[in-house]
Parts: C-alpha cells; structure tokens; sequence
C-alpha cells in the first residue's frame, strides 16, 4: 500500500510540465474583486432547539422584529427556544445587477443547539461601506444533526450552521467603470517573471508599448483606440492570451494528514538520509503474592509492567541531486518512508540545506 501511494504519487508529480496557462487564470482586473457581505437575522421554527433564555440578545431581537409589525411586548416574556440568533455572510462578485441571487451562509450565534429545519427571516446583508446591497431569506439547509434523549447524545457536523442556497436577492448594482482609464491586472500570485511574461505577450497582441509590469503583483494595459468603446471584448482579448507562468519551487506538507505535495521545480542536492523507527511496548501480567500454609496473611494480586523497546535498523541511504520531482520521490521510496515519514524526512533535508525549494509546513 506505502509503494502503491507514492508511485501514485510520482506518476502524478511526472505529467508534462510548464503547459502554457491563460491569462485568465493568473490575474484579475483591479477594481472587479469580490466583496464581502454580512448581516444579523434570525431563524424561526426550530424545534425546541434554539437560543436558550440566557441569549438575552435574541429575546430583544424578536421583540423588536415584532415591534415593527405593529405587536407590542416585553423581552423578558419571550421564550426562544425555537428562534436562533444568527450571522449570515455572502460574498457579492465584481459587476453585480440588481436582481441576481446568491448563495449565503448561516452560523448561530447563540447557544442553540441546532438550526436545522428553520427559516431565515429578512436580513438586510451590507458591505464594509455600510450601504445594504443584497437582502437574504429562506429555508436553511444544514448538513448535520443533534439528536439527544434520556441522557444519550447523537452528533454529525456542525448542526449551528448551514446555508441558504440562492436566498439572497441583490438590491444594489455593483459595475466598476471599464475603459475610463489604463486597465491594471493584478496577479493572484504575485511572480517577476511571471509579470514580464504577461506584459510581453500583452505587448504582442496589441503593440509595442501596450503594457508594462508595474511590479510582481500588477500589469498596466493601455487601452487602445480601437478598444475605446469596447472595453470588455479588450479584457476578454487579454484573458485569452497564453503564456508559460512560473512560480517558485515549493514543497507544501502536512503533519496532521502526512500529505507531501511537490512542485516541478523542486531539487535535492546530494545527501545522505538515515531514517529508523522506534518502537516502545509496554505490558502488564499479574503476579499473584500467596502467604505459607500457616500464616497469618491473605492472598494479594498485583500487576507488573514490563518495558521493551526496538529500534528498527535501516541503513543510510545516498541520495544523488535530482533534476525532476520523480527522481526525487523515487529516491525516497529507496527509503521506505510513509508520506507522514517524508514529511520529517524533506525538513531535516531543508534544516540541512540540502533541499532547493520553499518548504511549507501545513
């Protein structure tokens, strides 16, 4: 099974590399980000597994909900038990029309122990402006459960908190002005080469002189003449184009999973790797204490524990400098090491210098 995953794994890290990537995929257009919405609301119709009466919170939210309809009460009459005090988040895309429906996400914020089966009543959802540009109801979908009884407790997931797919309607347009001025790309990672590459292949498409990389995160696009009017066939011109992107050699690891991921450009120089497990078992046997025919005493049972360790001897392996990421999970195959093995593995290679790549550690 260990020889089996990372042959997957090297099969999978040996695809042919350095494919040309659109534009597309490694900028965005300043000014069309997403934006983030939040609001308070409130669930109704749970079953009896909502916001206790210590959430004095929730009692004032639903008097006041109510005082808007005309129904006049004191907080401290009110029982919520099947209402749920709630923050409901949305992320509202870059040119957004009036009308369209998003997706919203529901957490309680209370001690309700669940907000399946309720309704979200009328949020209004607002920006970091303060301005209200979506508005969310709906019914709740959670992905878990709480079920309790006669002191015994059934839990899956998180039952607090779930969505409402496509319950928030927008209310206010969002539409940057395109073709006002010089177009900036800005790239989600940001790379020297990988600007330059950009504003070359920009340069070719519409002329000598059309970009120029600012810096590693943006490429400034002049809009041509012939673009004036036409601003969004210019971007979709641009995101069209294809160039070799690069990035720096990263390898990214986790102690909790055991996962190695290795990118392409990852190089080991020559080292050697001793690698050797551990193991430490503890048992325990009764021993019986019996006192002579004619004595006085009682019989005693005790437990001793017996302490044994191994150690696995593996000898030390060389490892030659690799040009590819195959050669280099092949040489620690040589090893066999576990993927939660490499991971100590690859960070005693970097503490030695001996690993040419950024080591990132999850």
């Amino acid at each position: 099974m260990r020889r089996l995953l990372l042959a997957a794994l090297a099969l999978f890290l040996a695809l042919p590399a350095r494919a040309a990537v659109r534009v597309k995929e490694l900028t965005e257009v300043q000014g069309a980000r997403d934006n983030e919405l939040y609001g308070y609301g409130l669930v109704v119709g749970l079953a009896g597994t909502g916001d206790t009466e210590q959430v004095l919170y929730t009692k004032q939210s639903i008097a006041g909900m109510l005082g808007r309809l005309g129904v006049r009460i004191n907080p401290n009459d009110i029982r919520a038990r099947n209402v749920a005090a709630v923050m409901v988040t949305a992320r509202l895309p870059g040119f957004t029309r009036p009308g369209v429906h998003l997706d919203v996400a529901v957490a309680s914020m209370g001690n309700a122990r669940s907000i399946a089966g309720g309704v979200l009543l009328l949020t209004p959802l607002t920006a970091a402006d303060g301005q209200v540009y979506a508005a969310a109801q709906g019914a709740v979908q959670v992905g878990g459960y709480d079920a309790s009884g006669f002191g015994n407790t059934q839990r899956k997931n998180t039952p607090t908190s779930g969505r409402v797919v496509g319950g928030a309607t927008v209310e206010r347009a969002v539409a940057p002005a395109l073709g006002a001025g010089p177009l900036t790309l800005g790239l989600r990672r940001p790379d020297f080469t990988t600007a330059s590459r950009i504003a070359a292949a920009v340069n070719g498409a519409l002329g000598a002189g059309a970009a120029r990389a600012l810096d590693p995160a943006a490429v400034e696009v002049t809009v041509p003449e012939s673009f004036k009017a036409d601003p969004v066939g210019l971007v979709a011109r641009l995101e069209a184009l294809e160039i070799d992107a690069d990035q720096r050699a990263r390898v990214v690891v986790s102690e909790r999973t055991g996962t190695v991921v290795a990118g392409e450009r990852v190089r080991i120089r020559p080292v050697a790797v001793a690698h050797g497990g551990l193991q430490v078992s503890i048992t325990s046997r009764p021993v019986v204490s019996q006192p002579n025919a004619f004595g006085q005493g009682t019989t005693v049972t005790e437990r001793a524990g017996t302490a044994a360790a191994t150690e696995e001897h593996r000898g030390a392996v060389a490892l030659p400098a690799t040009s590819t990421v195959e050669d280099l999970v092949k040489a620690m195959n040589l090893l066999g090491a576990t993927p939660r093995d490499l991971v100590a593995i690859l960070e005693a290679m970097k503490a030695a210098g001996a690993l040419d790549a950024e080591l990132e550690v999850l």
